[in-house]
């Protein structure tokens, strides 16, 4: 199990947004303490420590010891909650964990030997990973900060799943129906070829007849038109000396 030692935390007797708005101005960030079917603690914690601890990425999946006022307490961490836009951290929630009691936790994967996979080095191809974390299940003495990915044997178009993962003793999957999921493959990417615009001016002349077509249609019928105009002014003239 890895640990956190120098987590210092002091008890919080102000809550309320008000009061937690006055901590953060003064450096401190709100947080608070729950399970393990005892009271919630509220706390508070140092920002520029929190800040420089978080640079770590197993702080999110460790067990972490948070000396609480002299008394050491089992934490992980549960929840944080950042500024939108500053580098500021607003709250935190940590759940107490018993050593006889199995926790469920997402952990980062670790991809090693990529370079040297006969699926880049012989078929020419790219990784891809369809995952970066996977969530175990196993006691607090056998949390591990990352699982390793061994992609040294990966042949082109070879997939790992969550199931061929190599879990160290007393950590399984959190839930087995996971097992079959993809993780990582190597493969030869599509390339999708753009189509050609070749057939762009042809569309455009055919408009273009289609328009003339239309236009030499319509002066026709124009015309016919007049035509009968005028062959009913001839016939009216006519019948006009007929009766004269």
């Amino acid at each position: 199990m890895s640990t956190i030692t120098a987590l210092e935390a002091s008890m919080r007797a102000d809550i309320g947004k008000g009061a937690s708005r006055r901590l953060r101005k003064t450096g401190l960030i709100p947080g608070i303490i729950y399970g393990a079917k005892q009271a919630p603690i509220s706390i508070n914690l140092q920002h520029h420590k929190i800040i420089k601890a978080l640079e770590d990425e197993a702080f999110y999946s460790r067990i972490l010891t948070l000396k609480l006022d002299g008394k050491d307490q089992q934490v992980v961490l549960k929840d944080l909650q950042r500024h939108p836009f500053k580098k500021q951290i607003l709250h935190m929630d940590f759940l107490r964990v018993k050593s006889d009691e199995a926790i469920i936790r997402t952990i980062q994967l670790h991809f090693i030997n990529e370079t040297i996979a006969p699926g880049i080095k012989i078929g020419g191809g790219t990784v891809l990973h369809y995952e970066k974390e996977v969530e175990i299940s196993c006691l607090p003495a056998n949390l591990p900060d990352f699982i390793e990915v061994d992609v040294g044997n990966v042949e082109l178009d070879q997939v790992i799943h969550f199931g061929d993962l190599k879990l160290p003793k007393g950590v399984k999957l959190a839930s087995e129906k996971d097992a079959g999921l993809p993780v990582v493959t190597i493969h030869i990417p599509k390339v999708v070829e753009e189509e050609t615009e070749t057939a762009a001016p042809v569309a455009i002349e055919t408009e273009i007849t289609t328009e003339k077509k239309e236009d030499e249609t319509a002066d026709a019928a124009s015309s016919d038109k007049d035509k009968d105009k005028d062959k009913d002014k001839d016939k009216g003239k006519e019948k006009g000396k007929d009766k004269k």
